[in-house]
């Protein structure tokens, strides 16, 4: 099999993609599409979003030092493309895409009420990167839809259809090919499946 050696870039494909809600429910608030993000520590919990200058969102995250990641369902993959691609200078991206802003439980920003997990955020640090500056966060609250809750109160993020964004597309996610450490977990033998 042959390789070719290409230019370096971004080919970490695919990602998340996530509505970052930011502002506050008495002046502006607006939406902005990020793709840049990802977890970077458990404890505490932290996060990171990445943005170029230009965003309108930029300078509202960076005064506020606050914002919300809202994961993103199929239902919601219209809306999320078009809070990317609109500018919130010229619209109420919320009116448009008929997205419900509710005051975040431990932040001043709002979450998107239709998406199944809102993670508040509380900006650390802003690094500048190059054309993206990086808005390091410590996760403050996590609210999640309750429909999506078994009796034991396990969240089944499957069941909302979240997707993931590669190389300028959005895609669902496929089917389930194991749990964490299912490659060293001890099989079966014929005579323990038979005694069931």
């Amino acid at each position: 099999m042959a390789k070719q050696n290409w230019k370096a870039g971004t080919v970490l494909y695919p990602v998340p993609v996530v509505m970052v809600s930011c502002g506050n429910m008495e002046g502006e608030k607006n939406i902005v599409t990020v793709a840049w993000t990802g977890t970077i520590n458990s404890d505490p919990p932290m996060t990171y979003i990445s943005l170029r200058h230009c965003r309108h969102s930029y300078d509202i995250i960076k005064q506020s030092k606050e914002f919300v990641i809202n994961l993103v369902t199929k239902k919601l993959a219209y809306a999320c493309d078009y809070c990317g691609v609109k500018s919130g200078k010229d619209i109420d991206k919320f009116n448009e895409m008929n997205l419900t802003a509710v005051k975040g439980a431990k932040v001043s920003s709002p979450i998107i009420y239709e998406s199944p997990i809102n993670i508040e955020c509380s900006v650390k640090d802003i690094i500048p990167l190059g054309t993206h500056d990086m808005f390091l966060a410590e996760v403050v609250n996590v609210s999640v839809s309750e429909e999506y809750l078994d009796q034991s109160g396990k969240f089944h993020f499957n069941k909302t259809n979240p997707i993931c964004y590669s190389h300028g597309c959005y895609y669902t996610l496929g089917e389930k090919l194991g749990s964490f450490g299912y490659s060293v977990k001890k099989k079966k033998s014929k005579k323990e499946k038979h005694k069931k």
